[in-house]
Parts: structure tokens; C-alpha cells; sequence
């Protein structure tokens, strides 16, 4: 199977299971429900091979799932062998790319919290570049340019046709650190001025001056789905990255992420801070 087909079929696997675990189903109730064995509905809900969307549909209406859910889940099986752009790259980038890619190609929205660097879907090529050539693993040239390429490639996600609503909160450091030259530093400030003006990107700077506030949770992105029970969060630290998707885990980002927005400056103030802060360098 691919690599594209192993993350979808994660993503689905993990679907399947919270909304037969939200109607309070056993693996065998929910099978005889539809008509199948209690083996067929763990090995749906455990990404082992191949999926059938009648039965997942069958699934998710026995487990009471809203329309825009199930069609979400119904679209996400009956997809589940198409190959992303990204499969090209699929034997060289770790899984958890693999299947942030994956969600992301599926979300309705994207809120960000970043109090390190700027958000990858917003970042400029030099800016980038900037970035993995601070890795304290030095990479060679050919390996920084491919995986800048592919941050690049994945910005396009935000140039369809139908892009998804991206909410952006950078803390005030984020636009301070200077990464890379000073001339870098300024297109990069640049480019979020020119972002903040599009009518499906919404950026906000948490200022120094307004103190402690509710980003003890570091940086974070909340990816939307069709239905607020599809969301997962996407944590990236140094070390590695971790998709959360319970409840009460999306409950604890969905708030500090509602907390962070009240108190960050609104669009024309956080542009004005970027502007000063370009002027500054």
C-alpha cells in the first residue's frame, strides 16, 4: 500500500473509531449493525488494507454521525488509494508529514498559534532556507533545498480555488527573531503584511505589553474538518510531533486558542506592529 494510502486510511481509522466509541458501540454490535463481522470493523478502524465506502457509510449513519461528517468520512474511504502531490516525496519525509499532509488536504480551516517562527504556510523561500540552515544538524544543500521545496509546494494549498480558512496568531517574538539577513527578515514581515489582506487569512500579533497569557501549550495548529468532530491538533516539538484528537484534548486547544485571540491585537493593529517591526530592521 502507499504511503498516501496508509495515512488516509490512519486518518479514517481513527474517524471510525471515535464515532463508534461516541455512540457507546462494541466492535461486534456495531458489525452486526451493518451486516459485517466484528474482524471487518476492527481492521476499518486499525488501517489495515483496503476499505469498502458502503460500508463505511452504512458505519457512520448506524453511529448517528451528522451529514457533513459522514460525507467527510464517506469521501475520505472512497479516496483512500488516490496519490497527493506530495507521494513523490513520500519515502524521504517522516510519517507524521505524511499524514499532517493528508489532513490538511481535507480541512475546512486551519487555526495557528506560533510563538517560535512564523507558520510554514506563510514563510517566504529565503526564510525557509534561513531556517534549515540553523538546524543543529548541518544539512547539505541539496537535502535543504528539497524540503523547502516542499513547504513551498504545500503552500499552494492556499491558492486553490476554494482555499481553506486560515487563522493565524503569532506571538510578538515570532516577528522580532530575525531570521536569516536582515533583508530576509523584511520580505518575511512583508509577506504576512500582504497575507493579512486576504479574505480567507486572518492574522493577529500577541504583543509583548499585554503579559502572561494562555500559550504555556507552545505552538500549535488546530485542523479543521468538515464537522467540529473531525478536528485533530497538530503539535510539532524539536523532537518529533504528536496528532491529538480526543475530546477533552480538543477542547483544552480550541479554548486556548479562543483565549489567545482575545487578547492578541485585531488585524489593523497587528499589521501596524509589523510594519514598525519591518521599519525597525
Amino acid at each position: 500500500m502507499s504511503v498516501r494510502a496508509t495515512t488516509r486510511r490512519r486518518h479514517l481509522g481513527a474517524m471510525l473509531r471515535k464515532l463508534r466509541a461516541g455512540k457507546g458501540l462494541t466492535l461486534e454490535e456495531a458489525g452486526r449493525l451493518v451486516g459485517v463481522s466484528k474482524a471487518t470493523v476492527s481492521r476499518y478502524e486499525t488501517q489495515a488494507g483496503p476499505v469498502k465506502w458502503i460500508v463505511v457509510d452504512a458505519l457512520c449513519r448506524e453511529y448517528g454521525a451528522a451529514e457533513a461528517e459522514r460525507q467527510a468520512v464517506v469521501r475520505l474511504a472512497k479516496d483512500a488509494k488516490q496519490q497527493g502531490w506530495w507521494s513523490s516525496f513520500a519515502d524521504s519525509i517522516p510519517e507524521s508529514m505524511n499524514l499532517l499532509l493528508t489532513l490538511e488536504d481535507e480541512a475546512a480551516r486551519e487555526d495557528h498559534f506560533a510563538c517560535v517562527y512564523v507558520p510554514g504556510l506563510l514563510q517566504t523561500r529565503a526564510y525557509s532556507v534561513a531556517l534549515q540552515k540553523a538546524n543543529e544538524i548541518p544539512l547539505e544543500s541539496a537535502e535543504i533545498e528539497r524540503l523547502v521545496d516542499i513547504r513551498m509546494k504545500r503552500q499552494e494549498i492556499l491558492t486553490r480555488p476554494r482555499p481553506f480558512r486560515l487563522w493565524a496568531i503569532l506571538d510578538e517574538s515570532v516577528i522580532r527573531r530575525v531570521v536569516g539577513a536582515p533583508e530576509t527578515m523584511k520580505e518575511q514581515l512583508g509577506r504576512l503584511l500582504e497575507v493579512n489582506e486576504s479574505p480567507h487569512i486572518t492574522l493577529q500579533v500577541l504583543p509583548f505589553c499585554n503579559g502572561a497569557h494562555g500559550a504555556a501549550l507552545g505552538s500549535f495548529v488546530i485542523i479543521g474538518g468538515a464537522e467540529p468532530a473531525l478536528d485533530t491538533v497538530y503539535v510539532d516539538f524539536h523532537t518529533g510531533s504528536l496528532f491529538l484528537e480526543k475530546d477533552e484534548e480538543l477542547e483544552r486547544y480550541r479554548l486556548a486558542f479562543e483565549y489567545l485571540r482575545a487578547q492578541a491585537l485585531d488585524m489593523k493593529a497587528s499589521s501596524d506592529l509589523i510594519y514598525r517591526a519591518r521599519e525597525e530592521l
